[in-house]
Parts: C-alpha cells; sequence; structure tokens
C-alpha cells in the first residue's frame, strides 16, 4: 500500500481547497453582477433551540435591547452637546462621522432561518432593501412589510436614508409576509433556489503559494566568536618597584 508523503498530502489539499475558494468566489461575483449588490445568505440559530452557538460576527437579539445604561449614555451625551456644542459644531461632526463611513451592511431575517445580507452606500434610501427583495424573493408578488425588534416596529418611511434611520453602519430587519401565518407562502423558501445556493458561501482571499522548496535544508549553526576580553578584564599588574 502506497502512502502519500506529508508535503503531497498537503500539496492536495491546498488545491482541493483552492477549487472550493474559487467556485464561492465566482458564484458570489456572479450574483453581485445580477443583483447588483453584494449578497449572502446564511443560516441564522433559531431562538428555540437549547443552547444556540453564535459565531463572533452574529450579534444575539439581547445585543440590541435598550438597557438602562443604554439610555443614561444617551442623555448624557445629548446634554454635552446641547450646552458645550453649537449646531454648527454638531452638523460639522455629523458630517465627519458621514464621510468615514462608506457603506451600510443590512441583515434581512426570514422566518425560516435564513437571512440575506447585502451592502448599500449610507446615503441610498431604504427604499432600495425592497428593490433587492423584489429580485431575490420567491414569490415578489405577494405583500411583505420589514419590521425591525424589540419592539416590533413596522418600517413604513422608506424614503429615509440609512444614516437618518440608524441603520448605519448596519442593522438587522425581520421580514414577513402580510398574511395570516397559515397561508401556504410561511411553507415554502422566501428566497429564489438562485440565491439559496449561495448559503454559506463567503469571499475568501486567495491562498498563498506554497514555496517551491518544501524542506529547507539544515545550515549548521556557526558559533559566536568569543568575546574579546576588554581591558576592564585584565588583573591589575604589580609594579615591580613596589616591594612589600
Amino acid at each position: 500500500m502506497n502512502f502519500d508523503s506529508p508535503i503531497a498530502w498537503k500539496r492536495r489539499k491546498l488545491n482541493i481547497d483552492s477549487m472550493d475558494m474559487d467556485g464561492a468566489n465566482a458564484k458570489l461575483q456572479a450574483a453581485k453582477e445580477k443583483y447588483g449588490r453584494d449578497i449572502r445568505v446564511f443560516e441564522t440559530v433559531r431562538a428555540s433551540q437549547p443552547s444556540p452557538t453564535v459565531t463572533p460576527s452574529e450579534e444575539t437579539d439581547e445585543f440590541f435591547e435598550f438597557t438602562p445604561a443604554d439610555y443614561y449614555h444617551l442623555m448624557a451625551g445629548k446634554k454635552e452637546d446641547k450646552y458645550l456644542k453649537t449646531k454648527k459644531i454638531r452638523d460639522a461632526e455629523t458630517a465627519a462621522r458621514r464621510s468615514r463611513i462608506t457603506k451600510a451592511v443590512m441583515r434581512v431575517r426570514f422566518p425560516d432561518g435564513y437571512t440575506l445580507e447585502a451592502t448599500f452606500h449610507p446615503s441610498e434610501s431604504i427604499q432600495t432593501v425592497f428593490d433587492l427583495l423584489k429580485k431575490v424573493l420567491s414569490k415578489p408578488e405577494l405583500p411583505y412589510y420589514l419590521y425591525t425588534t424589540p419592539p416590533k416596529k413596522q418600517i413604513k418611511d422608506t424614503m429615509q436614508n440609512f444614516f437618518d434611520a440608524g441603520f448605519v453602519p448596519g442593522a438587522i430587519v425581520h421580514f414577513s409576509y402580510d398574511l395570516p401565518r397559515d397561508n401556504e407562502a410561511f411553507c415554502v423558501p422566501f428566497l429564489q433556489e438562485d440565491v439559496m445556493a449561495l448559503n454559506g458561501l463567503d469571499l475568501v482571499p486567495e491562498p498563498m503559494k506554497e514555496s517551491v522548496e518544501a524542506v529547507s535544508e539544515t545550515v549548521p549553526a556557526v558559533p559566536a566568536p568569543a568575546p574579546e576580553r576588554g581591558a576592564s578584564d585584565k588583573k591589575p599588574m604589580k609594579p615591580k618597584w613596589l616591594k612589600m
């Protein structure tokens, strides 16, 4: 029985991983060209599952709850702005903050546990989210609405931009058909098949090329030269004329 060397096995594994990454990047780039946005799809951990595991990039709903500490910091900031800053200074600071933020990442959560993520410019209107949903929904002809939580609040002013709506640098909104919950529309996938095929894919950088020389030759260590003895290391000599 022939066994591959560790170097050959590693090289073959790198080639397979590279093919998978190239395929994922190609699908995501094709979706960007088709829908005009950088989009991703991934599964969301449902609250009904015991001990849900949350990835570092995914915040739980409790993260977005408004706590008394948040209220205290918010009111303290408003007092400072009101009494210590003029309107001109506040407007200048707001403009500076807006200029530094160049994208708004929106996540739309569906009742079936999937999430659609898309990137927008902060100056665009919320209507662009609805325009994108018309392209990716499996049943775009059915009435639907988006809402934020907690507390549940339906998004109605679609002409607001993402800055004014407070959706910068990103936000999570929820999707629901404007139909009874027992409607058959809730029993089928909410996204089109080609969009669902993006589930779990993400843009990844190209892998580093493996070095041509897999095993480097061992270079014998050269002993460091012994330090020369300085004048301070020499023993003091007794003068010949000194007699004890």
